[in-house]
């Protein structure tokens, strides 16, 4: 494995229930929030969707909204479904309404797709316009780039894993999933609905500073066990990042990886 994804091994950690994890997931990205606040002044936070959102509203407590320096919080999306921004699929509407919305992070901050290629339904368009952001952003010096292969590189992104493997909308036996030339690029049949999606590609995914991948439920279970047995058919077995990749499990979700 170590050959395969560099210089770290895969990390879990494993806890007794959901609202563990959700502590936990909250606790490390506030301590790297200060961490990155304080030695840059900005701190980038890449989102997914799903369940991801409930668990970081463990953040809204008063011991965070009261250290956490929001207005040095930058906020992304490692993969959008393309909808109008008000759908109900939307993960930008998923984090404003259960996050965003009540913590004070500037609206400038916050980099939604293209609110005319998602009512459009123009993935092609909302996935270069989002790269076209991205490389603004990193012209500003708000986003660093990877030391060898410029590639942008976020300070922490939150992750999800699907039961059939997939993160972001990177999908098994997909050729997305080979795409090295592009930051961003979309796709118009995903196995999963809606079908029109952008996705941060592999190379950006991996090069973030640190990675957390946060997985609950016996639905995931034979994923899991499939990623921690080295199936690289499964993209999530190909996570890692610059600094950490860290798996954080509940029981449930740990349960079939071989002891």
């Amino acid at each position: 494995m170590a050959s395969v994804l560099g210089k770290q091994e895969r990390k879990k950690i494993v806890f007794p229930s959901k609202n563990e994890l959700s502590e936990a997931m909250a606790k490390y990205t506030a301590n790297l929030s200060a961490k990155f606040c304080k030695e840059r002044g900005y701190f980038t936070l890449v989102l997914s969707g799903g369940d991801l959102i409930s668990w970081l509203s463990e953040l809204l407590k008063p011991v965070y909204q009261e250290s956490i320096e929001w207005s040095k919080w930058h906020i992304f999306w490692v993969d959008e479904r393309v909808v109008p921004l008000d759908h109900k699929d939307s993960n930008y509407k998923l984090a404003f309404d259960g996050f965003l919305s009540k913590v004070s992070i500037p609206i400038a901050n916050i980099y939604a797709i293209d609110q005319d290629c998602a009512a459009l339904g123009d993935a092609k368009g909302a996935a270069l316009l989002y790269e076209e952001c991205i490389k603004r952003l990193v012209n500003r010096n708000i986003i660093r780039t990877y030391k060898s292969s410029g590639f942008p590189q976020f300070d922490l992104q939150l992750l999800g894993m699907g039961p059939d493997g997939h993160m972001a909308s990177l999908f098994p036996g997909h050729y997305l999933i080979k795409e090295k030339a592009n930051l961003v690029t979309y796709i118009t049949d995903s196995p999963k609905p809606p079908p029109k999606r952008i996705t941060f590609t592999l190379p950006v995914i991996n090069c973030a500073s640190y990675n957390l991948m946060a997985v609950c439920d016996e639905a995931q279970a034979d994923a899991v066990a499939k990623v921690f047995e080295d199936d690289f058919d499964l993209p999530s077995a190909w996570l890692t990042a610059d600094v950490e990749a860290i798996w954080f499990l509940d029981q449930a979700a740990a349960s079939k990886i071989p002891k």
